[in-house]
């Protein structure tokens, strides 16, 4: 949710977002008269239940015909403020629903424009070459008997897979290497719940255009959670935090679901765009002031992941309408993929501001004795399925081995090259 002071003193600020999102500049003046409505009928419910609680006075020290009179009054008045109350809630109810609609307020420097119009910050490492056609990774991780896709859709249906042996080895390796990352870093690991109440998935943005993405439990009423950011922002939701030592840092490790609802006929083949999947999720609760260089503290985090497994990646700055509802800038790192010749996405991280934290009600005493104020929350993937991916297609070989990268070998018993039995 956004400031809702500054939607009254600077609307023309929130439409500028708006535009850059490509999104519509009416959400702006639908909050603006919803507010106004709000205000108005507080207004009018406080300026009866003022009027009733005087003349109540005037009940107790009149007598006769003057008691009846003002006891009818009363009465009245009683009917009015029932009334008028009951007009409170339905317009703070359309009030919040209106504020509610609009997306985080992009931050300067974010380039404007759709999916296509990102502006790539850098690229880093070499971009494998082979002697032939680079093999894809359900190729090779069939081959190697590392990756069952049939079996999985036989199981699960579309998009699922199952991870057999090495495959399930190097998916494991590769999360422990983040967690080791991520102590390292001052993160405190959990396992966090995988079902969430609507509320909390309704706190992160994620009920709003990506709606249809998200598994519901319609008998429990409880969301199957696409990212572990989910529980871990919920994770101290109607708290006032202690920030005077620094960020607050969780990594989050769960299972993640995604109906891919609007991804039919895409990414159809391995295990790309997939139903299920493991995350590690860093998690970050920091004074707004410090938001922006936490985000880059993310980012070199991950670029470090991606360096030590020898892959080639690119960072790439996300333009506006593609940030989702929740952040106000997405960093990108895309790794690449030989058997498609581009990069493609492995990982991103996002600084929602104080968007998340309004919607949760998670606040901070800047100093001893203030005002408690928003906190601001961000998140980036450590560590996911999806990168074994980059890892098999990187490190094939021509004999349709694949190379265990350095850093994950201790994870793996030592195992050096996955191969063929």
């Amino acid at each position: 949710m956004i400031d809702p002071q500054l939607l009254r003193d600077s609307p023309d600020v929130i439409k500028a977002s708006l535009r850059s999102r490509g999104a519509e500049e009416s959400l702006v003046d639908a909050a603006l008269q919803a507010d106004a409505a709000r205000r108005e009928a507080i207004s009018e419910f406080e300026k009866l239940r003022a009027e009733q609680n005087a003349i109540g006075k005037d009940v107790a020290k009149a007598s006769g015909a003057e008691k009846d009179a003002l006891l009818a009054t009363v009465k009245e008045l009683s009917t009015q403020v029932k009334e008028a109350s009951a007009r409170v809630t339905e317009a703070e109810e359309a009030a919040s629903s209106a504020l509610g609609a609009l997306p985080n307020l992009v931050l300067e420097g974010v380039p404007a424009g759709g999916e296509e119009n990102f502006v790539t910050l850098r690229e880093v490492g070499t971009i494998p070459t082979f002697a032939g056609e680079a093999r894809d990774h359900q190729e090779l991780g069939e081959a190697l008997d590392i990756l069952d896709m049939e079996r999985g859709v036989k199981v699960s249906g579309s998009r699922f897979y199952f991870l057999k042996g090495a495959g399930a080895l190097l998916e494991m390796a590769l999360m422990q290497l983040g967690m080791k990352v991520a102590l390292e870093n001052g993160f405190v690991p959990l396992i966090p719940p995988t079902l969430v109440k609507p509320e909390i998935m309704q706190g992160t943005g994620f009920l709003g255009e990506h709606g249809a993405e998200v598994y519901h439990l319609g008998e429990d009423d409880l969301y199957l959670t696409g990212t572990s950011e989910v529980a871990l922002a919920g994770y101290h939701s109607d708290e006032i935090i202690d920030l005077s030592n620094g960020p607050l840092r969780y990594v989050g490790l769960s299972t993640c679901y995604r109906r891919e609802a609007g991804s039919y006929g895409k990414d159809t083949r391995g295990i790309i765009r997939v139903h299920q999947f493991q995350k590690l999720e860093m998690f970050s609760y920091v004074d707004p002031a410090d938001a922006e260089a936490e985000h880059d503290r993310l980012v070199s985090w991950q670029e470090q992941m991606l360096q030590s497994l020898g892959l080639a990646y690119r960072v790439i700055d996300v333009a506006a309408g593609d940030l989702g509802t929740s952040a106000a800038r997405k960093y990108d790192v895309e790794a690449w993929i030989p058997s498609q010749s581009a990069y493609r996405e492995l990982t991103s991280t996002s600084n929602c501001t104080t968007f998340q934290s309004r919607r949760l009600n998670i606040r901070h005493r800047p100093e001893k004795d203030a005002s408690t104020e928003p906190v601001a929350t961000l998140n980036g993937t450590l560590a996911t399925t999806r990168w074994l991916v980059a890892l098999l297609e990187t490190h094939q070989q021509h004999d349709g081995s694949v190379l265990v990268p350095e850093v994950l070998q201790p994870f793996m018993g030592g195992l050096s090259v996955i191969s063929a039995s």
